[in-house]
């Protein structure tokens, strides 16, 4: 599976060096991005008119980042020739027939001269060696490494809506989680690798439902440490992803490694760091999408007393990661258990990023098929609480051919089609990481707010002298009613507040005599980032011939 043709991969090398000197023109400050302040003042010597530069750039920067990277900035100069060569502009032209490779450079009025300023001695501090590809450390780096400088970040740091959001999460909301101890009871703090982290897919379902061969099929090739068996063989979660060669790294080394968005992992213990691994490989696909190979989840006493981890709490912390969850079922094994239901369960608040794919479908006929995914619908329906029909794929995700004999001429045409639609799915998913970025930033922001309003209400409800831990274990035995004052006094939705009995579990092992009031300024803070600096900060990366 391709996820896009690279626009460096079809471009001759003489073009490249022509493109890489004009994008060291158009980067006006050197950090290896073109903003969209950059890009008019750059596109304007094309002499397009505006509606087709903003085509270009929607095109361009379809992932929605803010900016260009070398790779994005030739995809627009190619988009330029072919405006210019009267083509009609569209997404679609960059898979056309067109010949891309020996396709000229655009005309730029007024480029030459600019080129032939820059290449003047006078830039000799600039000449260190460093070729132009090379982008220097984003400010936004040391944000999280050095407290005092992270208090005041300038804005002419911010060149994209990532390093946007890390400036709104280290000065406004991370403040609201260190006080209230969001990081213990929630989720840990975050850190510079969780804003730059690839999109991840997690891929859950019963042990020998394909969830390896599926993995295998998308990469057309083997991970290291892949096992694929009829029987329980995956026995460990595998992070596979991108790396300069072929290995595997152990989870207590990958949980510490700081480019890692993995550390968070560490509070599930070494049982757990030693059943987790991260499986490298140099791929196309990797550089674009991680996935997470999971253990077939076990039915009977088995998923719980013989796993040394807290299995529900690992997938629920890999689901909040994720962009995309798929839950593979065998059409020999439509049985939800008990342990799969609290597994589903653990993915609550992540329903849009759920998937259901039938796989291995062609090993029954067409009227068993029917009946099998009624049987599915049913199934899932006692699950999920949702009054939306669930997207299920059909197909038979694998490197052998369709059995057209069991699934007849019929089958193996819709197979084709529903194999097509989920590819497609994941195709768009490295398209829709920066919005899926901001939408867990502000899922993440409410559930802060609501867990300061939630802490700050235990404290005021403790008694000032006698009587301490009576009111404290009265107060965690009747913390429904707890929440329903909350929300009633702050005008919360429901639908937001945690677990009830997830929370009481955690409560236990605190004092609330040491939990914070309410400080109204933090609280404040985050409003204003919700309801301001977010939609400026978008406003400010869209598309700048808006």
């Amino acid at each position: 599976m391709e996820i896009d043709s690279s626009a460096i991969s079809r471009c001759s090398v003489e073009h490249q060096k022509i493109y890489t000197e004009w994008f060291s023109v158009a980067d006006s400050d050197g950090d290896g991005r073109v903003t969209g302040v950059d890009a008019t003042n750059f596109f304007v010597m094309s002499n397009l008119a505006r509606p087709d530069l903003k085509q270009v750039w929607a095109i361009a920067d379809s992932k929605r980042q803010g900016f260009l990277g070398l790779k994005e900035f030739i995809t627009a100069m190619q988009l330029i020739s072919m405006a210019q060569a009267g083509h009609v502009l569209n997404s679609d032209l960059l898979n056309s027939d067109v010949d891309f490779e020996n396709l000229k450079p655009p005309v730029m009025d007024g480029l030459d001269a600019l080129l032939a300023r820059k290449r003047r001695p006078k830039s000799e501090p600039e000449s260190n060696g460093n070729s132009p590809l090379q982008t220097s450390p984003s400010a936004s780096s040391s944000w999280f490494t050095s407290p005092k400088s992270a208090k005041k970040v300038p804005l002419t740091a911010v060149t994209s809506i990532i390093d946007g959001l890390k400036k709104l999460y280290i000065q406004k909301l991370k403040p609201l989680e260190v006080t209230y101890q969001f990081n213990d009871f929630v989720s840990p703090l975050l850190t510079n690798s969780d804003f730059d982290a690839k999109p991840m897919v997690m891929l859950l379902g019963q042990y020998s439902t394909g969830k390896t061969t599926f993995i295998k099929h998308l990469l057309r090739s083997s991970y290291p440490g892949a096992h694929i068996g009829p029987e329980p063989t995956t026995d460990r979660f595998v992070v596979v992803m991108n790396g300069p060669d072929e290995r595997s790294i152990p989870g207590n080394t990958v949980a510490v490694q700081a480019d890692m968005p993995y550390s968070g992992l560490t509070n599930f213990g070494t049982a757990f760091l030693s059943k987790f691994e991260c499986s490298q490989m140099p791929h196309p696909l990797l550089e674009h999408i991680t996935f997470v190979d999971t253990p077939g989840v076990l039915s009977g006493e088995k998923q719980r007393t013989q796993r040394s981890y807290d299995f529900t709490g690992v997938t629920s912390w890999f689901a909040a990661k994720c962009d995309l969850i798929l839950l593979l079922f065998d059409p020999h094994k439509l049985d939800i258990s008990d342990e799969f239901k609290r597994v589903i369960a653990s993915l609550r608040g992540n329903d849009d990023k759920i998937r259901v794919v039938l796989n291995k479908a062609d090993q029954v006929d067409t009227q068993q098929l029917m009946r099998v995914y009624g049987a599915l619908m049913w199934s899932l329906g006692k699950v999920l609480n949702t009054p939306e029909v669930m997207r299920v794929y059909i197909g038979s995700f694998n490197d052998k051919p369709i059995n057209s004999v069991t699934a007849g001429p019929i089958g193996t045409e819709l197979f084709e089609k529903e194999q097509e639609d989920l590819l497609s799915d994941l195709k768009d998913i490295p398209k829709k990481a920066c919005d899926r970025r901001i939408n867990e930033f502000v899922k993440r922001a409410r559930a802060a707010r609501i867990h300061a309003f939630i802490i700050s209400h235990l404290k005021k409800e403790m008694p000032s002298m006698m009587g301490k831990a009576k009111a404290q274990q009265k107060l965690i035995d009747n913390l429904e009613d707890v929440f329903a004052k909350v929300q009633r006094e702050q005008h919360l939705p429901a639908g937001d507040f945690p677990f009830v009995e997830s929370f009481r579990e955690r409560l236990n092992g605190y004092n609330f005599d040491k939990f914070e009031k309410l400080k109204p300024k933090l609280i404040q803070t985050v409003d204003d980032m919700l309801g301001y600096d977010i939609p400026d900060l978008l406003k400010n990366f869209s598309n700048p011939y808006d």
